[in-house]
């Protein structure tokens, strides 16, 4: 496995900004820091460096929820009318958290990532319902309940951004906690991940990367604070950085967040995806050549990102971009090549 090549072989490493880090049990294996936290004032990405990682949240999220089912607080199959305080409109009765977190719901999607136009709906989401605004998971019901279904539960994949507000309103509903102050004491401080949280996007702390966007008209270059929610939620918005997200893996595997029970639960495949593609309770897998990799992704205005982890290497590996490079091919290409190797 030769990490250089693949990054060599990535058509867009010159245009990254950001962090790409690949670590094993005895440190940094490759890393290359790129690009600007802060264009106007030169102020470099470093390794240390804090990213929003937009849908990796749903990581955090799923985590959390396994927290709840290891405490017998929530099971795989409470139907969430009957959990949550909350008129749900016309979200189908027959929704259960697992539904939610395998994204089989079916329910309609406030940010549906399957429409064609899905970009330009959010960004007429955003003038309708300003961003500075976007505070509480609350404040989400209004723009899910009043859909329709998309199809029945149980019987497809649709990947859902709704439901996972919904999965962090559970959160809400069954401790009594902000789900953000609920994800920062239970994981995030007993983890040691010290430059990770959920940042306001108005008042982000040093060293914390500012996220870029293009003009498809002009092509001026700004920052994406009118774009993204105020302060990010369950299923999108956390800041993080490279070594922190190591530490997760790392921590996850060593049975310090799950019990044996809970993370034999969280890994177990749901539903195919594809040919070597399938998704867990909040985590994609990669089987490929009889190994198996875990993996988040996420992508918004301005962001780009992916975690993964490869139990049998025990490498880690991460890409936390604050423009809209895609990094998909760079995860690929480490999936064959970090999979197919010996060491």
């Amino acid at each position: 496995m030769n990490v250089q090549q693949i990054w060599d072989a990535w058509p867009e490493a010159e245009l990254f900004s950001g962090v790409f880090s690949v670590a094993g049990e005895k440190g940094v294996l490759f890393e290359r820091s790129q690009g600007y936290r802060n264009r106007s004032e030169e102020l470099p990405n470093k390794r240390d460096t804090a990213f929003g990682i937009a849908s990796g949240t749903k990581l955090f999220t799923s985590l959390a929820i396994g927290k709840l089912l290891d405490a017998g607080k929530l099971s795989l199959h409470d139907r969430i009318w009957d959990r949550l305080p909350h008129d749900l409109g016309r979200i189908d009765r027959r929704v259960t958290v697992y539904h939610l977190l395998t994204h089989t719901s079916g329910i309609g999607d406030y940010l549906d990532e399957e429409a064609p136009d899905s970009r330009e709906q959010e960004m007429a989401l955003c003038r309708k319902y300003p961003v500075y605004l976007w505070e509480t998971l609350e404040y989400y019901l209004p723009m899910i309940t009043p859909l329709p279904p998309k199809f029945e539960p149980g019987t497809r994949y649709g990947y859902s951004n709704a439901g996972y507000v919904l999965l962090g309103l559970l959160v809400e509903a069954v401790t009594g906690k902000p789900y953000q102050t609920f994800v920062t004491g239970e994981m995030i401080q007993p983890l040691g991940m010290k430059h990770t949280g959920f940042y306001r996007m108005d008042a982000l702390p040093g060293n914390t990367a500012l996220g870029y966007m293009e003009d498809e008209h002009t092509g001026e270059v700004r920052t994406n604070i009118f774009s993204l929610p105020v302060l990010g939620g369950s299923d999108g918005g956390l800041y993080t950085c490279a070594e922190d997200l190591d530490r997760l893996w790392r921590k996850l595997f060593a049975g310090e967040v799950l019990s044996p029970e809970g993370m034999d639960t969280f890994l177990a495949r749901q539903v195919a995806l594809g040919k070597e593609d399938n998704y867990g309770l909040g985590v994609y897998h990669c089987d490929h050549g009889g190994d198996t990799a875990y993996y988040a992704v996420g992508g918004d205005f301005g962001v780009d990102f992916f975690t993964a982890y490869f139990p049998r290497h025990r490498i880690t590996a991460s890409a936390l971009g604050n423009t809209e490079v895609n990094t998909a091919p760079l995860l690929e290409g480490l999936l064959e090549g970090i999979m197919d190797s010996d060491g």
